[in-house]
């Protein structure tokens, strides 16, 4: 069997969580890229190998270290890198099920060209997540675009949320929005980080197809999802650099698509994160749009009905019975 690494750009976070469970104290556990990573774990085949490309602050490093352990799809010459700050923590406050309010404290510095550079060789398809932000800026993403010949996957998220002095985080306006999504193949956000980047999703994917953007993801939580799909993109075998941007290659393909069902009473954290990591993985794996979102239908599902990150891959994976 023929082996392929899967890169993976992102953030270990540690959450202490308040309002998730109203009757209990506060709950403090992984966060961040853990979530991802749980999705990736359950859902690629087995010729695929995760491989971070993650910091991750010495003051939790060994933690670290020891949730990458229980993943079954790390790579076994790829390993978190140690930095000398304060990893990134976070304070979450959940107002609804679906709404939270975020304060950061610490964080690890991003990636430049010069580091990353050669950690990309050996890697044939990249997801990256941006969970503080910062991981990287936009000229370090084009000059990925411009070497890198594998799929990118990108999940915007914190790319569009600033950090006030206080550390809570609030909705910014991204600027150069085209520039950067010219950067990715896929492009994960969600309906409230459509806000920072256009008039409604509608503009966002109109922006996002003509910079060579192949299909804009826009969860919309237990409502489900909508993509945005160029005409000729249903694989990720469909794929092709040499498409110049802005030109259509048929007409584009939208569609709402709900969840089979809804958990009622659950864990909302991190379920993005497994929706496009199950999403990607799927993909990779030669399913095609409709049938990947299905499948990350489900993994999202099943995520409510875990708590946090710890164990998530197993849960995933149908090898933990729900309480």
């Amino acid at each position: 069997m023929s082996i392929v690494r899967l890169g993976v750009i992102g953030t270990f976070v540690w959450d202490t969580i308040y309002g998730r469970d109203p009757r209990h104290a506060p709950v403090e556990e992984w966060g961040g890229i853990t979530y991802a990573l749980s999705g990736l774990d359950a859902a690629l085949t087995d010729e695929w190998q995760i491989v971070p490309l993650i910091k991750v602050g010495s003051d939790l490093i060994s933690r670290a270290r020891e949730f990458s352990a229980t993943l079954k799809h790390m790579a076994d010459d790829a390993a978190l890198i140690e930095v000398p700050y304060p990893n990134n923590r976070v304070e979450l406050r959940y107002e609804t099920n679906e709404r939270r309010f975020e304060r950061l404290t610490g964080g690890v510095p991003g990636w430049s060209w010069l580091g990353l550079k050669p950690l990309l060789a050996g890697v044939d398809a990249l997801y990256i997540n941006f969970l503080s932000g910062w991981e990287l800026d936009l000229e370090t993403c084009q000059l990925i675009r411009q070497h890198f010949r594998g799929p990118i996957y990108c999940d915007l998220h914190m790319l569009v949320m600033t950090v006030q002095p206080t550390g809570w985080r609030a909705l910014h306006p991204l600027e150069r929005v085209a520039d950067w999504c010219r950067c990715f193949d896929i492009l994960q956000v969600n309906e409230d980080e459509v806000t920072a980047m256009a008039a409604d999703p509608m503009a966002l994917a109109a922006a996002a197809l003509a910079a060579g953007v192949r299909c804009l993801l826009v969860t919309l939580g237990s409502r489900g999802m909508v993509y945005f799909a160029d005409g000729a993109f249903d694989h990720l075998s469909d794929l092709s650099r040499a498409m110049p941007l802005g030109v259509a290659s048929g007409p584009v393909r939208t569609a709402l698509v709900p969840p089979p069902y809804v958990v009622a009473d659950g864990d909302p954290t991190g379920c993005g994160d497994v929706w496009g990591a199950t999403y990607f993985s799927r993909m990779l794996a030669g399913d095609s749009l409709a049938d990947a979102i299905r499948v990350a239908h489900r993994a999202a599902a099943r995520n409510v009905e875990h708590r946090g990150a710890t164990g998530l891959a197993r849960h995933l994976r149908g090898e933990l019975i729900t309480q």
